[in-house]
């Protein structure tokens, strides 16, 4: 035990280049990269695959102390960004044990991660394997889109009529965020600051369970399907836009423009 928590305190910085071997057998996936974590604790290698195995980390990387409490948190904002990023393949069974050396620590963090993230629906526990990267649809997607609109629209015209305008240009700099973060191309950013957007309009509503399920809903609609390509940078961009065109026609309460952009948007990004 004592062993285990020492490890999980020293977290390695790995190179800028390092990327995910593929697994023996494996189809080849160009792109596969390492789960991405903060700063403070990055990945040394990523591993997929259903074997138990594992590798010594990189020589020569220096030891990083982190607090323990920290790391089970920022495993799962890895796990989540390589989800959106598609780096978490659909089908792909994936070992805690294997992460975690791959992490630098135990499998516990790892694994407590990945529960959390099967309570989301985002994987499967294989017993005696580890986790499944569910397997979603193009209808699953459309439906979630349905739910959202449901959900949102009401609230957005609601808004649109008693907001002030002032409050509305204040969530500028986070439609900026986002279209700066869609201009780089970074899809697990882009996923971030764009919940971050929605979460702060739907804040306005004073409805917290409103923005909580909301949020869990935005989450769920940005992981990739298997049937199609994770979103371009052109896309990003384009969604990004629908942000600030939906500002202003709050600040306008043009409640026409209101409606037709979040539905559009959502079934946008169920595209």
């Amino acid at each position: 035990m004592e062993q285990a928590r020492a490890r999980d305190a020293a977290l390695p910085q790995p190179p800028a280049s390092a990327r995910v071997p593929e697994q023996a057998g494996s189809p080849a996936r160009p792109g596969f990269a390492q789960p991405r974590i903060p700063a403070q604790e990055r990945v040394v290698e990523g591993a997929r695959g259903e074997h138990t195995h594992s590798e010594p980390p990189a020589p020569g990387t220096a030891p990083r102390t982190v607090q323990r409490h920290s790391v089970r948190g920022q495993i799962l904002e890895a796990l989540r960004a390589a989800l959106v990023d598609g780096e978490l393949i659909p089908g792909e069974v994936y070992s805690a044990p294997v992460l975690g050396e791959r992490f630098g620590v135990s499998a516990t963090p790892v694994r407590e991660a990945m529960q959390q993230l099967a309570t989301e629906g985002a994987i499967e526990v294989v017993p005696n394997r580890g986790f499944r990267v569910t397997v979603r649809s193009a209808r699953e997607l459309a439906d979630l889109a349905e739910v959202r609109s449901l959900l949102e629209v009401p609230v957005m015209l609601r808004l649109a009529r008693t907001v002030p305008a002032a409050r509305w240009t204040a969530l500028h700099p986070l439609a900026e965020a986002t279209a700066a973060a869609a201009a780089t191309g970074d899809r697990a950013a882009y996923a971030e600051t764009d919940r971050a957007f929605h979460r702060a309009v739907l804040a306005l509503s004073g409805n917290h369970q409103l923005v909580v399920i909301a949020d869990d809903l935005h989450r769920r609609s940005q992981w990739p399907l298997t049937s199609a390509p994770v979103m371009r940078r052109a896309d990003l961009v384009a969604d990004a836009a629908e942000h600030m065109a939906l500002l202003e026609a709050l600040v306008a309460q043009d409640l026409k423009v209101v409606q037709s952009l979040v539905r559009e948007h959502f079934t946008g990004a169920a595209a």
